[in-house]
């Protein structure tokens, strides 16, 4: 289960008057963030406390009994959302005796050593925005669209040392119950491994790196796990901090192109555990926050092309010598967080070694859901994507954003969203809805060639298919139809299609659509009809023929990008073979 970006909605704190929360709602104080900025963000605040806790209960109902976590487990590491998180893994580790598995991701810590914070968008009780900080002075109301701001400590922003220590029983720290248990810094081998062994190794002074050449230490918290006989569980911690100052910090980084830089002992570390494992026959399944193979299903190039090389979170995109330094390691599965997609990537070296990249879908975006491995034997893994469709109070504070759209709506009409989010039918729908407002509000305006958005957005799908048809005389600039609408129609028939299967939608739709396969892959064919996949096919297809015309380059590259996000690899239900 990654990036669950869990926020505490019911904060147990005496640090905030009454008059801060959103609401009170069964004697329960409710303090959750305003749906605009929701809509603006690629992930949920408020609804993933409930999908957390309905992902839980599912994996419970289907048996299983560890939960591994690849990081952006909170939302920024404050206090009040790392112990609720606590809260709700500790009662059911109680209730059900299952094991949690925790690394840390982009989100905890933002800092090494902790910072300051603070969000200005929680909702306040009037619907207006609530500011609240950590220190004095980090932030001053607007008053005409803000609250007043609320100073507190539970908002600030916890380093390494705090976060472990609360968590300190998911994986950060050796127990009783597991079977063997090491960081890249201690020094026993599997034959000499005792609990007190591990307890000493596992003291946060021990494990710390130098930055480069420096005396700046920073922490890092990986760590191997051996919960049941002949498992092991390999927990990186990929985030990557670079100095600016004493004690002021870059956010966490990229990933895995600045760990082959900055963090090389991951590297050395892993190589050993992936042949400790081979020698004593045990199943390594490493994890992380952040992939280490490419998860644009071969299009990543021509995204930066056309969408530029800070488009589409492009600096997000592993080198493809990050996924080649680890399988030649002879790492064979690794799973991945930090974007939000269901995905496979595959990367096969020179030397015939193959690695595996499972990208887990977040719980608190589209499609919310979650991967369940089972180990078969030793060499072979069989892995199930779950979507998550049941999230029975996912509606709980819609009366609540209710409240806030009415005071957009009089007071600042141009920010008022769109109100039909509300009449969301399930979780899904909820995320799907979530997704086409960040589409309109965020992604098209930030990401898309001006250009590119003119020539799809309000056209009909046949106005599409027309323009793509369109040929061009390079000698007089002349254009005619490269097939009279006769041979066009006749072509559609062979394939199922009519001109009515064009007529029924528009550039916007295809549009999301495309965001759509770019998170889920295989899950998003739930929410998109038949004839509309076969109608990007056939658009698809008819610019393949008609490569000549300028003027349609660039439809034709998003074109080749969303079949190839359409048809990548096998995302859903699929077997890795380890031997």
């Amino acid at each position: 289960m990654a990036d669950v970006h869990f926020a505490d909605v019911y904060p147990d704190t005496v640090d905030f008057g009454s008059e801060v929360f959103t609401d009170t709602r069964d004697g329960k104080n409710v303090l959750i963030r305003t749906m605009e900025s929701q809509l603006h963000s690629t992930r949920l605040f408020n609804e993933n406390y409930f999908a957390f806790r309905a992902a839980l209960d599912d994996a419970i109902k289907r048996g299983v009994k560890i939960i591994a976590m690849p990081g952006d487990i909170s939302d920024d590491g404050q206090p009040m959302h790392i112990k609720g998180l606590r809260k709700i893994m500790d009662d059911y580790v109680r209730q059900y005796d299952i094991s949690f598995f925790v690394i840390n991701g982009n989100h905890d810590p933002t800092s090494p050593y902790g910072k300051e914070g603070g969000k200005t968008d929680f909702l306040g009780r009037n619907g207006r925005a609530q500011p609240i900080v950590s220190k004095e002075g980090v932030h001053v109301s607007r008053s005409d669209f803000e609250n007043e701001v609320v100073v507190s400590k539970e908002i600030t922003e916890w380093g390494y040392d705090k976060i472990i220590e609360e968590l300190h029983q998911y994986g950060f720290f050796p127990n009783k119950d597991h079977i063997y248990w090491q960081t890249p810094f201690s020094t026993y081998t599997y034959e000499e491994y005792s609990l007190e062994k591990a307890e000493v190794a596992s003291k946060k002074e021990k494990r710390v790196y130098f930055h480069g050449d420096t005396d700046i230490k920073i922490p890092d918290v990986s760590y191997l796990v051996e919960p049941v006989k002949g498992v092991w569980l390999l927990a990186l911690d990929a985030n990557v901090y670079i100095p600016r100052s004493d004690h002021v910090f870059n956010n966490a980084g990229i990933g895995y192109n600045e760990v082959l830089e900055h963090k090389k002992h991951l590297v050395t570390w892993t190589k050993n555990i992936v042949g400790e494992a081979k020698r004593l026959g045990k199943t390594l399944i490493a994890f992380s926050h952040y992939p280490m193979v490419d998860f644009n299903d071969g299009a990543s190039e021509e995204m930066k092309h056309l969408f530029g090389d800070k488009g589409f979170q492009a600096h997000r995109i592993p080198n493809k010598l990050v996924g080649e330094t680890f399988a030649d390691l002879g790492l064979r599965v690794h799973v991945g967080g930090h974007m939000h997609l269901n995905d496979t990537g595959i990367v096969t070296t020179i030397a015939g070694n193959t690695l595996v990249n499972i990208q887990t879908p977040s719980l608190a975006a589209y499609v919310p859901g979650y991967k369940i491995i089972t180990i078969n034997n030793e060499d072979e893994l069989k892995v199930k994507t779950i979507a998550l469709k049941s999230v029975p109070e996912f509606k709980t504070f819609f009366r609540l954003y209710g409240k806030e759209h009415k005071f957009l709506r009089a007071d600042f009409p141009d920010r008022a969203w769109d109100k039909s989010i509300l009449d969301s039918r399930s979780y899904i729908d909820f995320t799907n809805n979530h997704l086409k407002e960040l589409v309109r509000w965020r992604f098209l305006p930030k990401d898309w060639p001006v250009g590119l958005k003119d020539s799809l957005v309000g056209k009909t799908g046949w106005q599409l298919l027309q323009f793509a048809n369109t040929s061009s005389n390079s000698d007089n600039g002349r254009e005619w139809p490269l097939f009279t609408e006769k041979e066009l129609l006749k072509r559609m028939h062979g394939t199922g299609l009519t001109k009515t299967d064009f007529d029924n939608w528009k550039g916007e739709d295809m549009i999301l659509d495309f965001y759509r396969f770019r998170s889920a892959d295989q899950l998003a064919l739930e929410d998109i009809d038949d004839f509309k996949i076969k109608a990007y096919e056939f658009i698809s297809s008819l610019l393949d023929k008609n490569n000549k015309n300028k003027n349609l380059r660039s439809l034709r590259r998003f074109m080749s990008i969303f079949q190839k996000q359409m048809h990548g690899e096998e995302s859903m239900d699929f077997t890795v073979i380890l031997e």
